[in-house]
């Protein structure tokens, strides 16, 4: 008989090797749902991790990976500390909707004038909104004491609501041709988030490395981290210590919110260049993906964040090249957390094999 053993104290070495045996199963059930499909596994494998980083055209897609891991870096720090602390923020998503509309709304406002002002007051209005919206979760929870997973959950719909609402409403175009949709924002460069066009980068990728450094510095050298580590690893213990609950889920849902709420203004100011009805692209859910992929690290997500980036650019290439399914890419891609959380288990438990009694 097999049974699992709850193990004396974590294991280290589970906690570090289970990302990459994640990977690994991940790669090789991939290639058999590939192969089930008709496509050569090998190949699916291959377009997918080699082709964007050492392929023939690899010169052109890796400023694309920086701009694809961008969003979910600065979107999973926010989670990260949050879900440290034992804060569930799943509506990362709304967040990112609002931060976008309220960033690309700033940049409307001003068309067409030409100003350098206008983009960090994009990039404040951008954070705002982000901040805000997360703040109804934050606020219901200390007041009336509600699960914050159900409301940001439910705020995400709302949000996805308005950015159609405003697509076809109150943002539209109105030299659209009576689509749906806003202005190009890239029409005046005053409010672009580009670093350089032509390599493809944007402000949202310097953004991204900034909250990787300062999430580092937070949860190691400052009281702040300190407090969150206790409340996620020993609440009573935290409470005992005097941690303000109240203070650290306003902290935590808030700067996620902002965070998040950042990498949609970058999204809009940058690649997407409007406000479409199709603008939200799951970059908030695939996120939390991202988060437990990189152990909730600040490092450890910046090259989770690489990696998913790596399999949107390779599921993209391959969908192409080999007429993959986009569902057969999204499925990867969640299989990717399905067996990071079942490898996982093996951190805190132990296999163990037991014979059973003579009949």
């Amino acid at each position: 008989m097999i049974r699992l053993e709850k193990r004396p104290n974590a294991s280290k070495a589970w906690s570090y090797s289970t990302p990459l045996l994640a990977v690994l199963l991940t790669m090789i059930f991939g290639g058999l749902l590939f192969a089930a499909l008709g496509k050569d596994p090998i190949a699916a494998i291959r377009t997918i991790f080699y082709d964007p980083l050492l392929g023939q055209h690899a010169f052109f897609y890796r400023p694309q990976l920086l701009v694809k891991a961008a969003p979910l870096i600065l979107i999973a720090i926010g989670l990260s500390l949050g879900f440290r602390a034992g804060i569930w923020n799943i509506g990362a998503e709304g967040q990112y909707i609002i931060g976008a509309l309220c960033g690309a709304g700033v940049g409307l406002a001003f068309y067409p004038t030409e100003s350098f002002i206008i983009f960090p007051l994009m990039v404040l209005a951008g954070a705002l909104g982000g901040w805000a919206w997360a703040m109804i979760p934050a606020v219901l929870k200390t007041r009336f004491g509600t699960n914050e997973i159900l409301v940001s959950l439910m705020l995400v719909y709302v949000a996805e609501n308005l950015l159609r609402g405003m697509a076809v409403g109150l943002m539209k175009n109105p030299e659209g041709f009576g689509f749906p949709g806003s202005r190009n924002l890239a029409q005046y460069p005053s409010a672009t988030s580009w670093i350089s066009q032509n390599a493809g980068l944007h402000w949202g990728v310097a953004f991204a490395l900034i909250a990787v450094i300062f999430a580092y510095i937070l949860l190691t050298r400052h009281m702040l981290g300190f407090n969150i580590r206790l409340a996620g690893q020993a609440p009573r213990a935290a409470r005992f210590s005097g941690v303000n609950p109240t203070r650290l889920v306003l902290f935590c849902l808030g700067t996620s919110g902002a965070l998040a709420g950042l990498a949609g203004l970058f999204e809009v100011s940058g690649p997407a260049g409007q406000i479409t009805t199709d603008f939200n692209v799951g970059y908030g859910f695939t996120a939390i993906i991202v988060a437990f992929l990189g152990r909730l690290h600040p490092v450890g997500i910046l090259l989770a964040g690489l990696l998913m980036a790596l399999t949107y650019i390779g599921g993209e290439i391959a969908q192409s090249q080999l007429q993959l399914p986009a569902a057969a890419i999204q499925l990867f891609q969640g299989m990717l957390l399905f067996f990071l959380l079942a490898v996982d288990l093996l951190t805190n438990y132990r296999i163990r094999l037991k014979q059973g009694a003579a009949a």
